[in-house]
């Protein structure tokens, strides 16, 4: 039985891993699509203009949809900052490893404080987007060079202030698991303040819970601890990259439908299914 269960969690792993890249490689843009939708209303705003139906409002609109039906999914298996920076906190836990070092970390409650700081950053952005200072600093967004950097552009010649930010979020991702995501994303700020279906949100049954074990909220990269069974919180941080499921001695953690409990990978690849669909329609 618990070898069985061991297979069955690597699979997951192995399939998240492959959802990952898949995104990464041919879906780069969604994140940076749905960003330029932020900076593109504010602007807009700003300068008393009309707003249209452009791509990337389409975008933002879209994924903030779909967060809204399916919770933070698209953090979890599709952003490519987030894919990247699971890159590099393995990377960077494997060369501990080897080194026989334990890995540096943020305590929780350090990282709890950081975690007000995406809102900030969200806030700065729209209000110089606002004031139409935002666009003539150019060559300061971490996420343009590393658009840059993804289509192989390397003239970054005039991109000096967001190389040193990027280089910095990179060494930040190295120490902290989903540092980018938890503490500087505008768009982790904008997806974390919309509201939630329960029904897809993930539950535990405390029922047989080892006494004493928290390996989920261990496992969790938001240090997040899980609501029972009967009751709908959903939490704003959570990236459903359910982890906790695997972590689960106990088998106790599932998503909210009961009827397709034990089947998360099934439900995994319907949820990408719809979420290619959704980059295929909006174009990207």
């Amino acid at each position: 039985m618990e070898k069985s269960k061991r297979k069955k969690h690597q699979k997951y792993q192995w399939l998240r891993a492959a959802l990952q890249l898949f995104s990464f490689l041919f879906f780069s843009s969604a994140f940076t699509a749905s960003f330029a939708g932020i900076t593109y209303i504010a602007a807009q705003l700003g300068a008393g203009e009309k707003i249209a139906w452009t791509a990337f409002l389409k975008t933002l609109v879209g994924l903030c949809g779909f967060t809204i039906v399916f919770g933070r999914f698209f953090c979890g298996f599709s952003c490519a900052f987030g894919s990247l920076g699971d890159g590099i906190h393995t990377f960077y836990c494997w060369i501990c490893k080897k080194c026989g070092k334990e890995p540096l970390k943020l305590s929780e409650k350090i990282s709890e404080k950081l975690s007000a700081v995406k809102y900030l950053v969200l806030v700065l952005i729209v209000i110089l987007c606002y004031l139409g200072v935002y666009p003539p600093i150019k060559g300061s967004s971490p996420w343009e060079v590393f658009s840059m950097l993804h289509a192989g552009n390397f003239r970054l010649s005039g991109h000096l202030p967001g190389m040193l930010l990027l280089f910095l979020i990179f060494l930040g991702m190295g120490v902290q698991e989903r540092f980018f995501c938890r503490f500087l994303c505008p768009m982790g700020a904008i997806f974390s303040l919309l509201p939630v279906l329960p029904a897809f949100s993930l539950r535990r049954s405390r029922g047989d819970c080892l006494k004493g074990c928290s390996r989920c909220t261990r496992k969790c990269p938001s240090d997040i601890a899980l609501p029972f069974d009967g009751f709908y919180e959903t939490t704003e941080d959570c990236f459903q990259c359910q982890k906790c499921i695997g972590a689960c001695p106990k088998q106790n953690i599932h998503c909210g439908l009961k009827e397709i409990q034990g089947n998360e990978i099934v439900f995994t690849l319907l949820r990408t299914g719809l979420l290619i669909a959704l980059y295929l329609w909006i174009g990207l």
